[in-house]
């Protein structure tokens, strides 16, 4: 069963479309905007497409029949999203905040006559989210309530940071509730591990989004323990 809280699903739109050139060939890839909130697909959608995030941040969510839900992945720029199961979308998907994708047809992923680097690129992608979602699970079975956080935190400063003088910054894109139900924790736990974190000054919050990474070389032992 599929649950949303929006009264409409949007459809995102396309805005452009790319032309490229493989092999003598061309190729029309379709350039997808989309707005904060707004869903690309929903949980059950055929799979016609996977989608190449170029600029935002995705967030996909798996919602069980009571209502409760799971974060399954967030998707950043570079990432690939919406890879098929029994030729269905296996979760929802929408923007946390502007993001554009590229559309790429799912017949490149299951042929590569077509666009051999392309078909390949697909390929390593899918073989990559097999793999975060493997240290995913040994993260959750594994980690303490603290691990969890600070490798959340590193991965999103390797993914977004930028240079702070010298510290690293980003941004949370994401609210409270969403890692936590990435992590398979509370709200309330999240929060306190944040707050834990800052006291041990491996980290130092700009505002309730904005995270700057005072010690890294912590910050890291304490994400990845012996």
């Amino acid at each position: 069963m599929y649950i949303s809280n929006q009264k409409e699903f949007e459809a995102p739109q396309a805005t452009a479309t790319l032309q490229i050139k493989c092999r003598g060939a061309s190729v029309t890839m379709r350039v997808r905007k989309l707005k904060p909130a707004q869903n690309l697909f929903r949980e059950g959608d055929d799979a016609r497409h996977v989608y190449e995030v170029t600029s935002g941040v995705l967030r996909l969510i798996k919602v069980l029949e009571d209502g409760r839900r799971q974060v399954i992945a967030f998707g950043y720029p570079g990432d690939i999203v919406g890879f098929p199961q029994d030729g269905c979308h296996y979760t929802e998907c929408d923007a946390l905040s502007s993001t554009e994708v590229i559309a790429h047809s799912i017949r490149d992923l299951e042929c590569g006559e077509r666009n051999p680097e392309l078909h390949q690129r697909l390929v390593n992608a899918a073989l990559k989210e097999i793999s975060a979602m493997q240290d995913r699970f040994m993260m959750l079975g594994r980690k303490s309530a603290v691990e969890k956080v600070a490798s959340f935190i590193f991965a999103l400063m390797e993914r977004s940071g930028k240079p702070l003088g010298a510290y690293t910054h980003f941004e949370f894109p994401m609210v409270r509730a969403d890692i936590a139900d990435f992590l398979g924790m509370t709200t309330e736990t999240v929060s306190r591990t944040v707050t834990s974190l800052r006291k041990q000054k491996m980290i130092a919050l700009r505002n309730a989004n904005s995270v700057v990474v005072l010690n890294e070389d912590a910050l890291y032992d304490l994400a990845n323990p012996a």
